[in-house]
């Protein structure tokens, strides 16, 4: 089925993130942020101490400086701005976002600004050349002169420089995590589906056997009301007839030769019903042996078990017409019979063609054909599956 395919995508697609998203889950996140933080501070640190020359001691004040003002900005932006954006409708979320940046911005100079009064008051000086007194100059300044307008401008690609290696890992970590959501609902949707249909299908099937039960016991009784010969005829096919809407017809498919095993026993029983001379014909067609095709059980016996309630009951021209073709592995079937046009149509069929319409749709998506006509003095079907 078409639902299945579907779902197998999905699942394979999902099972290309699946065991990083576990290997995410399966540890504290503390320790992924701990590497995190860990990792880009030692680059930083390496960054000080090799490249600029930097000593030990400078390079980890200096490093711990940045880790400590990129900390604050980060958490404080997922963890509490985010949060508070995406609670938000749209429009006012995206205003939200962009005031964000550059808050964002004002709390990473200001957060610097305190660590670099810390570091004066307690005597930390940085002797070398290209960071010469950078503790002294920045501490003696105001808070407000270290946040000014022409010092956020200033700084402003800096800040984002130092932030986006810490922003680049959460999003993808929230990217991975979010489309591994959407997977599982999805995949959760296309099993909420699939029992759906077999649910359906089953009580599809299940208002078939009872109705068809109730109609074929009636002719029986006729027939041995009447102490007909060909009663035990009726009860052999009647039997046939039973032993597959009881056994058969409870899989999701069966070989299609034993489908039409079953519409042609339930003509000869109905035919049996009526003088010979009632116009009621049943041709089938198949250009090879159709053997190894399957086909849903009782797709057809609406269409059939209406023709015979309703036809064979105008004033004149009375006829029940079937043909059915096997061909391209296609199943052609077209069923005409007259009509009492003195009758409300809107009893023709009833629920029982809703049924079927629900059963096609579910078992055979984009597979089927279905015309169905009710013309001045006749009713036609035609039905085509893709098999």
């Amino acid at each position: 089925m078409q639902i299945k395919l579907n779902q197998n995508e999905f699942i394979s697609n999902q099972n290309t993130l699946l065991e990083f998203e576990k290997f995410y889950n399966k540890s504290p996140k503390i320790i992924f942020h701990f590497l995190m933080w860990f990792v880009c501070s030692a680059l930083l640190f390496l960054n000080y101490h090799l490249e600029f020359g930097v000593s030990v001691f400078d390079s980890f004040i200096l490093t711990l400086r940045n880790a400590i003002n990129n900390a604050v900005v980060f958490y404080s932006f997922f963890y509490l701005f985010v949060p508070f954006i995406i609670s938000k409708k749209r429009g006012i979320s995206v205003l939200l976002f962009l005031i964000s940046i550059p808050f964002c911005i004002y709390i990473w100079l200001s957060v610097n600004y305190f660590i670099f009064c810390l570091y004066h008051y307690l005597g930390y000086e940085i002797d070398h050349e290209r960071f010469k007194n950078i503790i002294s100059q920045n501490a003696s300044q105001s808070y407000l002169q270290a946040i000014k307008f022409e010092t956020v401008l200033s700084n402003a690609m800096i800040v984002i420089y130092t932030l986006s290696p810490f922003f680049f890992v959460k999003i993808v970590f929230e990217i991975v995590r979010i489309y591994n959501k959407a997977i599982q609902l999805q995949e959760q949707k296309l099993e909420v589906e699939i029992q759906n249909i077999n649910i359906e299908k089953d009580f599809l099937k299940s208002q078939l056997n009872p109705h068809f039960l109730f109609n074929t016991l009636n002719n029986l009784y006729g027939l041995s009301v009447k102490k007909d010969d060909t009663a035990p005829e009726v009860i052999l096919n009647l039997s046939d007839i039973m032993s597959y809407t009881l056994y058969e017809s409870n899989t999701e498919k069966v070989a299609l030769e034993k489908e039409i095993d079953f519409i042609k026993n339930y003509f000869e029983l109905e035919k049996m019903r009526y003088p010979k001379d009632k116009n009621i014909e049943l041709k089938i067609f198949a250009e090879n042996d159709f053997s190894g095709l399957y086909i849903a059980p009782l797709m057809t016996f609406t269409f059939i078990e209406n023709a015979f309630k309703y036809g064979l009951r105008s004033s004149q021209n009375q006829y029940i017409k079937q043909e059915i073709e096997i061909k391209n592995n296609t199943f052609y079937f077209v069923l005409e019979n007259d009509i009492d046009k003195t009758e409300n149509r809107k009893e023709w069929g009833g629920i029982g063609l809703e049924n079927i319409k629900k059963r096609l749709h579910l078992l055979y998506p984009n597979q089927h054909i279905l015309n169905i006509q009710t013309l001045e003095n006749s009713f036609r079907v035609e039905l085509k599956i893709n098999l």
